[in-house]
């Protein structure tokens, strides 16, 4: 156990957010997204995407030469209605997220190949639909 490290945050994680660079992205996934053809993925089963977020956001701060685009949900599709758990992402991102402005949306199938371009996707327990986040990594200043 390490001091100030949420327990939603596996070792695993931990090493993989120490590894990311700047403007390397990661994703965390709802349980149903389809993570095959990602290269690195983490199992993160029954965690709740509101636990692990927060947490992150703790440890890994957000790209500021990209602030359209450092904190990036699937967008809706077929008319669905905005997902609830969006909100509470903003209420998280806008106190823990270091250089948060405002969530991008990006189209569903857009989502899908930045996904199996970053740096890992961590797949959660998470039942809420387009529950799906990027984050790009930025700089940590001395």
């Amino acid at each position: 156990m390490l001091k100030h490290v949420s327990p939603s945050i596996s070792p695993e994680l931990l090493k993989t957010l120490d590894e990311m660079g700047h403007g390397d992205e990661i994703v965390l996934a709802d349980a149903n997204f389809p993570f095959v053809g990602c290269a690195n993925v983490i199992r993160l089963d029954g965690v709740k995407m509101l636990d692990l977020l927060p947490g992150v956001l703790d440890l890994l701060p957000l790209d500021p030469y990209n602030p359209k685009d450092n904190f990036a949900l699937m967008a809706t599709t077929n008319g669905d209605p905005t997902p609830t758990i969006w909100a509470d992402y903003d209420k998280v991102a806008k106190a823990k997220g270091e250089g948060y402005t405002k969530a991008a949306m990006v189209e569903r199938y857009a989502f899908y190949e930045r996904a199996k371009k970053a740096h890992c996707v961590v797949i959660t327990g998470e039942t809420a639909v387009y529950a799906n986040i990027i984050l790009k990594k930025g700089v940590i200043h001395a």
